[in-house]
């Protein structure tokens, strides 16, 4: 794996809207040995971000949201999607405030403990996007509602489900998005040893 370079001849920015595109050209390593030839790829570029799953150990309870989504519309899913807080890192801010300002944003709820679950890119062979992922400790009894920030046009609903329900919804493919999968999956691994550590 050391051996695999990758060298970065051009960029240009091919579109800037809400999102941007970026157009790069490089060359890379071959596993055969050598050295490709120039490649051009279009990138889209939104920036780095982090999620949180919100747990209540005590009650056994995840926070869940559910908003519209038009990359879901688009795609032809359903346009509602469950989905676990999450947001885009800002200039000067790390995973961890993002993920407590956004948890108020969305959920109108404050976090206790992170632990981290997981570093992972969501579409590696198109976005330069990358999600920190976080299990976050909440007391769910303050939870429900509709929240978000009129701005943004976010009309977020927050639901409170018992963790063995939220984990029937991804078998039945009612969370069906990458991170929401992620969080739930790794709860479901470690969620013994996470009721421990927050008795």
């Amino acid at each position: 794996m050391s051996e695999e370079k990758a060298e970065l001849v051009g960029h240009e920015v091919a579109f800037q809207g809400y999102f941007k595109v970026g157009r790069y050209v490089f060359r890379h390593t071959l596993h055969r040995g050598g050295m490709s030839g120039l490649v051009s790829r279009e990138v889209f570029e939104r920036g780095q971000a982090g999620a949180v799953l919100l747990y209540d150990p005590g009650r056994d309870e995840v926070v869940m949201i559910r908003q519209f989504r038009a990359g879901a519309y688009v795609a032809g899913h359903h346009p509602w999607v469950w989905e676990v807080v999450a947001g885009i890192i800002e200039e000067n801010e790390t995973a961890e405030q993002m993920i407590r300002r956004e948890t108020v944003e969305e959920a109108n709820l404050e976090v206790g403990e992170l632990l981290p679950i997981t570093r992972v890119m969501l579409t590696p062979g198109a976005c330069s996007e990358a999600c920190e992922v976080f299990l976050g400790r909440v007391d769910s009894s303050k939870a429900g509602g509709v929240f978000g920030l009129a701005d943004e046009h976010e009309d977020i609903l927050v639901k409170v489900l018992p963790f063995a329900e939220a984990y029937a919804m991804v078998e039945r493919n009612e969370v069906d998005n990458a991170v929401g999968v992620i969080a739930l999956l790794w709860l479901a691994l470690h969620r013994d040893e996470v009721r421990k550590r927050w008795r």
